[in-house]
């Protein structure tokens, strides 16, 4: 296809810096990178294309594509597109630099077709539109879906307590809007809804109403708890879990088949619903951003623009990221800002205004569905008209402290029990282990109010501030003139009452359940935010530090730090806050976000006032969490389940060189190489069917070892599968070769099959002095698969991700870099024969040595290099 194109024509690399020079954009220049490195001469180009007219020579080829010889009948089938060739397996890493390579090829030729006719001109802008026009669909599917799920969910979330006799499709809310026999103190109870007690025994109080509400508490809980990982585990085993891990994954380059797909998202929509619903301590905030992702890789296959590009997808599903954050909490600017710091890999300009775009129609849907019925995009939307004071920063702080200690406790307990449910039996029952937890949750939830509900609800009652409408128990306080329980007014702040002390104890105790039951909850075979129980959790926390401070302006307000601003009678602390600045620094200590976390938090309540009391709150516990560990939960769950993630964030700090990665090893197999023109088709493939490896360095010769270009294993074996099914004449004896022109063959040999245009004629390649720091760097920003290592042009071995990933798990083992920096100064080389004194092995000609003797028989060696040649012949350096 275009990169087949683009690679068949010769001297591809001449032509780079011309596609540099013509970039119109910075980002142009930085994606040709990785095509600079033109430094052949036209010697070295007539020895890589063989002699075209050697004597003997029964294939001639002109070298601009001219006519074949009659006498050959050479088909050289490869100038043609090949079906497969260019894509990936599932579990591999896509090539960012060769991605990126074909799209730009693409537009090129566009651009020089939409002259050509009014047709054309059309296709070019249907091509400029197709970006805007798949992130106003993935905006649209992720706005209604999420409508869909917060209706569902608050419906089947309420049939646990009861029924609406007058709709079933009420929820308790909606049930008692039209009654006209509510009260003010029970504005929630109505004729119109019927507990399972009122319906089944006919009584609505008494002991056994209690144990009959009980029962079918339980009974629902484990019911949809069930169900959702049943239909987990038959239908869509990867709709489990949070999916943000494996977004980072997919979105840094990783090929996961399935897990965005149709089956995927249809199922993650309906056991969200069924897990939010059977009260386990889990959110669907994080989910929403699986869901969406799946609309936008689902809409992008409509556009080949996107469908055929795997770094294109990607940008797509970066936007498609930022609308799930925007339907999730109803902040279009922190879902874009989420997207930027936490989830995307390769995040460009115009991949921000797309997320921009993308969030804009997800939150305008959402809020034309008004799911929450109060004309607000999120539900616990709270106004406070109390400013606030510099001395509250301290209570703030330590709410910070507090959320970055939870946050630290949190990953490692979480970490060190996923671990063990891997490790063990009890890992292999994941629909008992649910049914479990769930038990376990519904049990020990009901009996208080604070857990019984749903955590959403919690949320909104402890952010919002006590005021003449609110009949919550947090708000029961003591009249000033009387003595008894009064709703508070104008004038909050009062002595609290027994049902603030009541509600106190109440939310210690949920605060140690929420805590618990998280830890074991998230990882579980069905869909989990973490979102929403840390934010719980926090706004606990918060909540009760909150009451405590203003209990203490009260009884001491002639203390020298509330006598200046918190006078006797005013309103000067709002609890609230503190449950808002506890939530957000709670949420910051699990997953470490900063700058997106604080706009999420600020565009939920609408508390831009507050905006610093937040900062600072989320700073401090992103400090604490971080002295306990860098990573956030997200990254921790990736290292865990062993995806290959190159983390941005994390720093190289240590001095070793690329020869220490390189793979092969002592104890591994040599280097397996091919020859430009030496091989057949069945050595060939026997060298595939021996080995694992998903590449393959070419070289010149065996007299010359120098690098030609490097061959992806699954191009290979397509292009040979196409060339039996559509050429005649293509044996196990036909010569395989990767120049520009036939090599030299016998008048009776069989038809030469040619592989230069499956050949990547510019791979990356670092000598074996290069220091890993850098290795590392260039593996983050060009998103490269692998990297070949040579000395003096001659291949030594091969680098990739995950080799990269198993070094820096050894050297976190390591406070102190393995060696002095003067060490890595010294030439050395590994010597040609091995530990008991015989020559090492070789492989297709080719000797090489990867591992390195012990740093004492190193300094006592000669620090002279000699390399050896594929004859036998060495030269010292």
């Amino acid at each position: 296809m275009e990169s087949e194109q683009l690679f068949n024509r010769k001297g591809y690399y001449r032509n780079s810096y011309n596609s540099i020079a013509s970039a119109s954009s910075d980002e142009e220049l930085l994606d040709g990178a990785g095509v600079v490195m033109d430094f052949h001469t036209s010697e070295d180009d007539n020895l890589l294309d063989g002699d075209a007219t050697s004597p003997g020579s029964n294939y001639v080829m002109s070298n601009g594509g001219g006519v074949m010889s009659t006498t050959t009948h050479l088909l050289d089938f490869l100038e043609e597109p090949i079906p497969g060739v260019g894509t990936y397996d599932d579990f591999h890493t896509i090539d960012w630099v060769r991605e990126k390579c074909k799209d730009r090829e693409r537009h090129r030729k566009i651009n020089a077709k939409k002259k050509e006719s009014a047709w054309e001109f059309t296709k070019s802008l249907y091509d400029a539109w197709s970006g805007w026009l798949v992130v106003t669909l993935t905006g649209l599917a992720s706005g209604a879906l999420a409508g869909l799920i917060d209706i569902a969910a608050d419906w089947l979330n309420d049939i646990k307590e009861g029924v609406c006799l007058n709709a079933m499709w009420f929820n308790h809310e909606q049930c008692c809007w039209g009654s006209n026999e509510t009260t003010f103190a029970e504005r929630d109870k109505c004729p119109q809804w019927k507990s399972w007690a009122g319906l089944i025994l006919g009584q609505e109080e008494g002991p056994g109403s209690y144990i009959m509400n009980y029962f079918m508490y339980i009974y629902w809980a484990l019911s949809f708890a069930f169900l959702a990982v049943l239909l987990v585990k038959v239908f869509a085993p990867y709709a489990c879990g949070s999916g943000i891990p494996e977004i980072k994954t997919i979105l840094s380059g990783f090929i996961i088949r399935g897990y965005l797909g149709k089956w995927t998202l249809l199922i993650k929509t309906v056991t969200l619903v069924l897990a939010v619903a059977s009260g386990l301590s889990l959110g669907k905030e994080g989910p929403l951003v699986h869901v969406a992702c799946c609309c936008g890789n689902i809409f992008s296959y409509l556009f080949p623009k996107y469908s055929k590009n795997e770094a294109k997808k990607r940008e797509v599903l970066s936007a498609a990221s930022a609308a799930g954050v925007s339907v999730a909490f109803g902040a279009p600017i922190g879902g874009v800002l989420f997207s930027l710091e936490e989830v995307s890999y390769y995040f460009p300009l115009k991949t921000l205004w797309r997320s921009f775009f993308a969030a804009l129609v997800a939150a305008f849907v959402l809020r034309s569905i008004n799911p929450f019925g109060n004309s607000r995009l999120v539900l616990f939307y709270v106004e406070y008209h109390t400013p606030w004071y510099l001395f509250e920063l301290i209570p703030f702080i330590l709410l910070g402290v507090f959320g970055g200690l939870w946050g630290a406790f949190f990953i490692k307990a979480n970490i060190a029990w996923c671990r063990r449910r891997k490790s063990t039996r009890f890992g292999k029952y994941p629909i008992l282990e649910v049914i479990f937890v769930a038990a376990i949750t519904a049990v020990v939830a009901f009996p208080n109010p604070y857990t019984r509900q749903n955590t959403s609800e919690l949320i909104k009652e402890l952010f919002t501030d006590c005021g003449p409408l609110e009949s919550s128990q947090l708000c029961q306080y003591r009249s000033q003139m009387n003595g008894s329980k009064a709703f508070v007014d104008a004038s909050p702040n009062k002595p609290a009452g027994p049902g603030v002390y009541a509600a106190i104890w109440q939310l210690c105790l949920a605060l140690i359940f929420k805590i618990i039951m998280t830890i074991f909850t998230f990882g579980l075979k069905v869909p989990a935010g973490l979102f929403i129980p840390s934010m719980a959790i926090g706004a606990i926390a918060g909540r009760i530090v909150g009451i405590a401070v203003e209990q203490l302006a009260y009884y001491h307000h002639d203390w020298l730090v509330f006598r200046e601003w918190c006078e006797v009678g005013t309103d000067c602390i709002t609890p609230g806050l503190y449950a808002m600045v506890g939530a957000a620094a709670c949420l910051g200590g699990v997953t470490r976000m900063t700058v997106s976390l604080v706009v999420i938090v600020f565009e939920l309540t609408g508390g831009l006032e507050y905006i610093v009391p937040l900062m600072a709150a989320v700073m401090t516990s992103k400090w604490v969490g971080d002295a306990f560990g860098r990573e956030g939960i997200y990254e921790s769950h990736i290292r865990l389940n062993g995806y290959p993630f190159l983390d941005a964030k994390e720093e190289f700090t240590h001095t070793t060189l690329a020869r220490e990665v390189m793979r092969p090893r002592r104890s591994d197999p040599p280097l397996a190489v091919l020859t430009q023109d030496d091989l057949t088709v069945e050595e060939l493939q026997g060298i595939i069917n021996e080995t694992s490896y998903n590449g393959f360095p070419v070289i010149v010769s065996k007299e010359s070892q120098r690098l030609v270009g490097f061959a992806l294993r699954r191009d290979i074996t397509i292009a040979i599968e196409n060339a039996r099914r559509k050429q005649e004449g293509i044996l196990l004896t036909s010569r395989v070769y990767f120049t520009q022109h036939a090599p030299t063959l016998p008048a009776d040999s069989p038809r030469p099959l040619k592989l230069r245009s499956i050949l990547d004629m510019s791979p990356f390649t670092v000598t074996d002095h290069t220091p890993m720091e850098i290795v590392v760097d260039i593996f983050r920003k060009l998103g490269l698969r692998q990297c070949l290592v040579t000395h003096n042009g001659i291949v030594l071995g091969i680098i990739t991700k995950k080799n990269i990933l198993a070094h820096l798990e050894e050297l976190k083992e390591h406070t102190e870099p393995l060696a002095s920096p003067w060490y890595y100064h010294k030439k050395r080389y590994p010597s040609s024969y091995g530990p008991d004194g015989q020559p090492r092995p070789r492989q297709h000609n080719v000797q090489l040595v990867t591992s390195f003797p012990g740093r004492q028989a190193d300094e006592e060696e000669s620090e002279e290099e000699v390399v050896n040649l594929l004859d036998g012949r060495g030269f010292t350096l």
